[in-house]
């Protein structure tokens, strides 16, 4: 019985947690402006072009994914890594974070590789992508440090503002966020004590981590990293000019909204759901969008881009199913 309720935890809690930041933040919301913009405003032209990066940093994540697993001896089809990673951000929908564990189980599945060494080349992935992401937060921080200071002023999370800071809903929802990372840091420990008690797992686990020093096309790996994080830019860059109210908004303040961003879904909700809207509506409105079409761009937006990991997902499911179903 207490497994079974510490299953079902771990599905509503994220679910609760986003649907409460999405209520509060469109708590007084039109939604019929939303109907009317996503129907008679919205230049899909700009969005299928953007929706078109967000194919290929799955499908860049699956090609450099291969690599890692290259040196350990490990020969997974290219199409299974690329479809593995479509279920696993669609897995991510319903189970956040599950989908890392989903995709090293294909692979063990259709490929017989083993998990523990997939499953290693996943946690050098993360570290890669941490360092990516910290000099891209460096960077962004360096340049439009100015508008980072608005954001902890305006939010109460000033310093010299104590009294502020503990009145501002702003701030009780980034530490409700803070508590729910803490919490998903503390089942992954967990989850890795529990490795470390199986005999052989850790050695093999350590030698999918240490991977990337034998990586055999290091320039062709560092290219897949960097056209990665550019495509997951531009995923989100181009749907500025999606819309009348936005397109006049420069690349420093996409970066700064998809850094925002970027840290907003670390918290374990179905793909950000409420923390992204949240970071991006913020930011948004310090470069002069009103609070309404900064609300509309965060719905329609993430509502977009979430129905295609769907459709990816889906069809990431169909295609390993029939590409390997001679396969038992």
């Amino acid at each position: 019985m207490n497994k079974l309720i510490k299953k079902a935890l771990k599905i509503t809690l994220p679910l609760f947690l986003g649907g409460f930041i999405l209520y509060w933040v469109y708590r007084d919301f039109d939604f019929q402006k939303v109907k009317e913009v996503l129907l008679h405003e919205t230049n899909w032209w700009w969005m299928s072009f953007s929706l078109l990066f967000g194919i290929l940093s799955h499908m860049l994540r699956g090609w450099r994914w291969k690599q890692l697993l290259e040196p350990l001896g490990e020969s997974p089809k290219t199409s299974d890594c690329v479809n593995s990673i479509f279920v696993a951000y669609a897995t991510n929908l319903i189970f956040p974070r599950l989908g890392e564990i989903s995709r090293c189980g294909i692979l063990l599945k259709y490929d017989n590789i083993s998990f523990a060494k997939s499953f290693g080349t996943v946690v050098t992935e993360r570290l890669i992508d941490t360092f990516c992401i910290g000099v891209i937060t460096a960077f962004t921080f360096f340049i439009e440090m100015p508008v980072f200071v608005t954001f902890f002023q305006q939010t109460g999370t000033k310093l010299t503002s104590f009294s502020h800071l503990l009145t501002s809903v702003w701030f009780y929802i980034a530490l409700l966020c803070i508590v729910a990372i803490l919490i998903l840091l503390y089942q992954l420990s967990r989850t890795f004590s529990f490795y470390d008690k199986v005999k052989g797992v850790m050695a093999h686990l350590w030698e999918g981590i240490s991977s990337l020093r034998n990586v055999k096309n290091m320039p062709l790996f560092v290219f897949y990293t960097f056209a990665l994080w550019l495509s997951y830019f531009l995923h989100f860059y181009f749907t500025f000019y999606c819309f009348d109210f936005t397109h006049e908004l420069g690349v420093m303040a996409a970066l700064v909204m998809f850094v925002c961003g970027t840290f907003a879904v670390i918290v374990p909700t179905p793909n950000g759901a409420g923390p992204w809207h949240f970071a991006v509506i913020s930011m948004m409105m310090l470069y002069g969008v009103n609070n309404l079409y900064a609300a509309i761009f965060a719905l329609i937006v993430h509502g977009i881009q979430t129905f295609l990991v769907v459709l990816l997902g889906i069809y990431g499911w169909a295609a390993l199913s029939l590409t390997n179903r001679k396969q038992k």
